[in-house]
Parts: C-alpha cells; structure tokens; sequence
C-alpha cells in the first residue's frame, strides 16, 4: 500500500494543488482521503486535487511525497492512470 502525493505546485482558483494517487487501488486512495477529510468533488478520475494547505498533514499521515514524474511513472505503472486522451469530453 502506497498513497503517494507530489508537490504543490498546480496553480488554479489564487492556490496551489497537489495531486494525491495511489500506486495499488481506487479502494485504497477513496479510503485515505476520507480518513484525511478529502470531499469526494475532489476526485479527477485517477487522482485527487488537494490544496498546499494540506500536503504537509497528508505526509503526516502516511502519504509518501515524490516528485511529480514519480507520481506519473508510478500511477501508470499501476495501471490506474486514466490518460487524457482516455478521458470523456463534456458532452460527449
């Protein structure tokens, strides 16, 4: 079991966001983020968004922080990376 988050340093909505995967189950990541008080709207498909505000407390509470690529390498190499060509467009 490995829920891994990357730096924050997406910028959007005047913050910075993080990305919160795991690089064994959905079940495992569902289940981490709600111990970690993470709404549900913040989940995009494979990952969740989560605001700087918050990555030092998901560290503290087990999520391991690598560099963005490792997140990406790892989240494919999973097999749960919904790539963006993968990914339903609005009205479609």
């Amino acid at each position: 079991m490995t829920v891994l988050v990357d730096p924050p340093m997406w910028p959007r909505h005047g913050r910075l966001w993080a990305h919160l995967v795991s690089d064994e189950s959905l079940d495992e990541l569902h289940a981490f983020a709600a111990r970690a008080g993470i709404p549900a709207r913040g989940f995009d498909r494979d990952h969740y968004d989560v605001p700087d505000s918050l990555h030092a407390e998901l560290v503290a509470l087990g999520a391991v922080p690598v560099g963005a690529h490792e997140l990406i390498r790892r989240l494919r190499a999973s097999g749960l990376r919904v790539r963006r060509r993968d990914r339903s467009r609005p009205g479609t």
